[in-house]
């Protein structure tokens, strides 16, 4: 593909040639965010523009701070693979895909530096402002691909991306006793469990048993949600934590 004027103000422009068109979509309403989980921010940005990789993602983020966009917002990046969220699938075709430089699980959970943090937070602020993109709709990509990705991770500071004007947040529930749902467990509890969880936009079938899927979709949340401990079990505190984002929602409220 052929230079481009970039969206973001000050990105430096890399053409990746992996991209297509949007289908299916009236306007863009996710904002999907990723670690590289590569060593280096330079071999990332190689491999998401190198056509033998078949992935890309429409920004990176160094962690210098510098943008980098790879494929203009109007195309379809390849970035977010086999997801949902709301139902949808083709989350691709509806999204803005941006990769922060960071080796991630593989390479110990660094912490994200200052400077990257608030190029991806005015990043982010362009993006959800110039498309619309509701708070909720800022996601992670463990959040649309429960169990296959674990990305950004839960060192990735979802909290103060909110206080600027990013992304969904509410204080989590404390840490404590209580009745829990792990892996085993079946009936209606588990069942109004996986019905909060599909409401607010996970995908989930709702069976009443708590299933690996369940479990996936349990650590996911508390992934982006109740970063403290992420084990994949109920406890009240994910429990209060989704009860609050949901009822914190328009739609809900």
């Amino acid at each position: 593909m052929s230079s481009f004027t970039g969206d973001f103000k000050r990105a430096e422009v890399c053409p990746s040639p992996n991209h297509g068109e949007r289908v299916g979509v009236d306007r863009l309403d996710i904002l999907l965010l990723h670690y590289t989980g590569m060593p280096s921010a330079e071999g990332a940005q190689a491999w998401l523009c190198a056509p033998e990789s078949q992935v890309s993602s429409h920004y990176l983020v160094h962690e210098d701070g510098r943008v980098v966009q790879m494929v203009p917002e109007e195309r379809r990046a390849w970035h977010a693979g086999k997801s949902i969220w709301g139902g949808e699938t083709d989350i691709n075709s509806r999204s803005i895909g941006i990769e922060i430089a960071n080796a991630g699980h593989p390479g110990g959970l660094p912490d994200f530096p200052e400077k990257q943090i608030e190029a991806v937070i005015e990043l982010c602020l362009e993006c959800v402002n110039r498309h619309g993109i509701a708070p909720e709709r800022v996601l992670a990509h463990s959040d649309v691909a429960p169990i296959r990705k674990v990305d950004p991770g839960e060192n990735f500071p979802w909290d103060r991306l909110h206080r600027a004007g990013v992304g969904h947040w509410v204080e989590p529930g404390p840490i404590g006793g209580g009745r829990f749902f792990q892996r085993g467990d079946r009936g209606q509890p588990v069942e109004a469990l996986q019905s909060m969880l599909s409401l607010y936009g996970y995908g989930l079938e709702i069976t009443g048993e708590f299933c690996a899927q369940t479990e996936g979709v349990v650590a996911a949340f508390q992934r982006h949600f109740r970063q403290a401990k992420v084990d994949g079990v109920a406890d009240s505190s994910t429990i209060e934590t989704l009860h609050r984002l949901l009822t914190s929602l328009p739609r809900f409220g």
